[in-house]
């Protein structure tokens, strides 16, 4: 399992993931170095934005991931046919403590699953059998708690089942695949707000059992990011690096059905919200339902609250998508959708 994250985590990650002198202690905010360029008095105050703005770039390939790549990486893990004639789905998942830079200059130093935020896309068919291991190879405890139906022993809070894993310890998660939908998976150990705004979350879709329309699928995770721990985030984002759709537009085709699997985990702010410019889209909450409730052109989300949206463009060209709330959009939480032949 290590081996097979060692590309992706980096040597130094690794080897921490294998020690064992890894502490117990959970870390305070003021213990922190909090990172440069961000500011100590709150919400719009984070110096790097213009530049950033104007041509700043964020390293990728430091942080181990890309934005771009995120919106259409699926993790569909690894499968065997068990003798029931059930489908085994598992994957491994690795508590890291990793710096992210979250604009130019924004170091953040977050606590991951298998090194990114946000986490890997699970990807999962309705009524298939899920096996999740889960090494902790941060400095704190943690769990991975999903969101769905199991038995409560598999669901990853202090005190139940397994309960809170140590650091340098793991456990598995079984259960099944129910209901099919837009979930997400989350650490739960407390402050759980500490646990998320640190970045330990990602989607997790099952898909119904006859699947959905072809479309060109992308994953957005709402999410910001508290830089200077005064309780307020400092930068707005999906998939993490503010602005990162505005300097690498998300490129799609003309009259070609897009899928949009939205998540809210954004911490420390009641609501968010995502408005696409000059269309609509059809909007099904949870995706557990193969209806639509609505056909609009923005819907609002509160943390943990996700959705999927389909919609076509009928015209070529580059259309902006924002946060409605103007706060959020000036810092960092807006893009551009390129539209192509």
């Amino acid at each position: 399992m290590l081996a097979a994250l060692a590309p992706a985590l980096g040597a130094g990650a690794v080897a921490r993931l294998g020690g064992v002198d890894l502490g117990t202690a959970p870390a305070r905010a003021e213990q922190h170095e909090h990172g440069t360029g961000a500011a100590a008095n709150g919400h719009g105050a984070v110096p790097d934005h213009p530049s950033f703005q104007t041509g700043g770039r964020v390293d990728h390939a430091a942080n181990g991931f890309d934005p771009t790549e995120v919106l259409r990486d699926f993790d569909h893990g690894r499968t065997r046919r068990l003798a029931s004639g059930r489908t085994l789905r598992q994957w491994e998942l690795i508590a890291v403590d990793k710096e992210i830079e979250v604009a130019p200059g924004v170091k953040f130093p977050a606590w991951t699953y298998n090194g990114r935020i946000p986490a890997p896309t699970l990807r999962a068919r309705e009524g298939e059998r899920l096996r999740i291991r889960f090494g902790n190879g941060s400095n704190h405890p943690h769990t991975v708690h999903f969101h769905g139906i199991h038995p409560a022993e598999m669901d990853g809070v202090p005190g139940i089942g397994p309960g809170t894993i140590a650091p340098g310890k793991s456990v598995t998660y079984e259960f099944d695949a129910e209901p099919f939908g837009l979930h997400l998976y989350h650490c739960h150990v407390t402050p759980l707000a500490e646990h998320i705004a640190r970045g330990m979350y990602g989607a997790f879709i099952v898909d119904p059992r006859d699947g959905r329309p072809e479309a060109d699928e992308l994953v957005m995770v709402m999410n910001g990011f508290d830089t200077n721990f005064d309780l307020q985030n400092e930068v707005y984002a999906v998939n993490t690096v503010g602005f990162a759709y505005m300097n690498d537009p998300i490129r799609v085709r003309r009259n070609e059905l897009v899928r949009i699997y939205l998540v809210n985990v954004l911490e420390f702010d009641p609501i968010n919200s995502m408005h696409v410019h000059a269309n609509f889209f059809h909007y099904y909450p949870t995706g557990t339902s193969l209806e639509p409730v609505e056909y609009t052109d923005t819907i609002m989300q509160c943390q943990g609250q996700r959705g999927i949206l389909e919609l076509r463009f009928p015209h070529e060209g580059r259309f902006m998508f924002h946060a409605h709330q103007s706060e959020f959009a000036q810092l960092g939480w807006m893009g551009f959708f390129e539209v192509v032949a």
